[in-house]
């Protein structure tokens, strides 16, 4: 999993790319990334699958404000991303979510 942050020099704003490798998600048909940016609506943003099977989006992010998220696979398996910002909790069970901070 990685995280790629690209700042724009005219807005406030960071390209944030997300990707989830295929190792991570070997039989995965479909990826979401869910997050505090979308409202964490599992349709809002799909990740495109690319040939190699990996999973990838990019989002423009306000800068220095932190993002939890998570990824959802096939609409079932949450998984965290290993290289996130850092974890916080989620408030169900003992689960955690990933945090961005662009």
């Amino acid at each position: 999993m990685s995280l790629q942050k690209r700042p724009l020099k005219t807005k406030p704003v960071s390209k944030v790319t997300f990707r989830l490798p295929p190792d991570a998600a070997p039989k995965a048909r479909k990826v979401a990334l869910v997050g505090d940016f979308n409202e964490w609506s599992p349709k809002a943003t799909p990740m495109q699958k690319l040939k190699n099977g990996e999973f990838k989006v990019t989002l423009d992010l306000e800068q220095g404000k932190p993002y939890n998220f998570r990824y959802l696979i096939d609409g079932q398996v949450w998984a965290n991303d290993q290289e996130a910002d850092g974890y916080a909790p989620s408030g169900f069970s003992d689960a955690e979510n990933s945090v961005v901070v662009p």
